[in-house]
């Protein structure tokens, strides 16, 4: 038998986080564009697995697409086009977070486009009927939460920082390690 000190060391397995497509440098937003976040791609990515999402595009809206904003108040929020008022995709965005809420049971953490009507995790503006926007979360995003309320979740402008980044990290691998703590 082998003395534990001299027994190699186990493994350990990387954390899987969801990561919005655009942070990528997808080019999947509404204007056909990205918001690429190289400390994603060039550090993160060694020391986590990402999981690319997006559930607009999930959803068939397309790119690039129209504009889309959330109206409404915390009882009952609706997916609005912001060029055409009576238009409203809440059904098609609410079908394809029901899809990828099995794959977020299955994340350590979630890095989000902040302000985004979907992905948004605390900035993204609800309107109300007279037109008056009050900060929450985007429509994944509260589905995240309520599905797995212990999840790492932020945006990207929260790793513009070392702190940030640092915090985000310390969350994530204490999660992913022990997470009955």
């Amino acid at each position: 038998m082998v003395p534990p000190s001299a027994q190699q060391p186990l493994p350990l397995s990387q954390p899987l986080v969801g990561v919005s497509r655009c942070l990528l440098g997808e080019a999947v937003r509404y204007d056909g564009g990205s918001r690429h976040v190289p400390w994603i791609t060039e550090v993160l990515s060694h020391h986590c697995r990402l999981l690319p999402l997006c559930p607009e595009v999930e959803a068939g809206f397309g790119v690039p697409r129209p504009p889309i904003r959330l109206v409404g108040d915390q009882e009952r929020i609706e997916v609005q086009l912001v060029e055409d008022p009576s238009a409203y995709r809440t059904d098609q965005l609410s079908a394809a977070i029901g899809r990828l809420l099995p794959v977020v049971e299955q994340l350590d953490g979630l890095i989000l486009k902040a302000r985004s009507p979907s992905c948004g995790v605390h900035d993204t503006p609800l309107f109300d009927t007279a037109g008056e926007s009050t900060p929450g979360a985007g429509l994944f995003t509260r589905a995240c939460l309520s599905c797995k309320p212990q999840l790492v979740i932020v945006d990207e402008q929260a790793l513009v920082s070392e702190a940030g980044r640092v915090g985000f990290l310390l969350q994530l691998f204490r999660r992913h390690h022990f997470p009955t703590l």
